[in-house]
């Protein structure tokens, strides 16, 4: 079965395993998926992530959730912004907060994937993948 959207796919998963307090979760390999990963376990959405043994012609990454309390997620909103269908651009001057700050934006930019603050910071503009609270 082919994935029309990998990224959409990836952020359903991880967040429909926190909500039922999964430990981790499988997600399918990508360089996209991959950063994206890192950067949501630099901002301390996630606990860890590690290669699994190849299977087949298929990686996967499993990705470690990390939880407040045992019933209480991280991770508890993401919504997609840019779609396949209707990309969504920012400028520097008008990147979202999200949440009033408390959340966080990740954005694609002609120097890679980066939080809406760190876009700010450089002002540097570019595709607003997703929000994350």
């Amino acid at each position: 079965m082919s994935i029309t959207d990998p990224i959409a796919d990836t952020l359903v998963k991880l967040k429909n395993a926190s909500m039922v307090f999964k430990e981790s979760v499988d997600v399918p390999f990508s360089r996209m998926t991959q950063s994206i990963l890192e950067i949501l376990k630099r901002e301390h959405y996630i606990a860890e992530i590690k290669p699994l043994e190849q299977e087949g012609s298929r990686k996967r990454l499993r990705v470690y959730l990390k939880y407040y309390a045992p019933k209480k997620p991280v991770l508890t909103g993401i919504q997609r912004r840019s779609k396949p269908g209707l990309r969504v651009y920012s400028r520097c001057k008008d990147m979202p907060f999200v949440l009033r700050g408390k959340g966080l934006a990740v954005v694609s930019t002609s120097k890679g994937l980066m939080t809406n603050k760190e876009a700010r910071g450089q002002k540097i503009g570019g595709e607003v993948l997703f929000y994350i609270w």
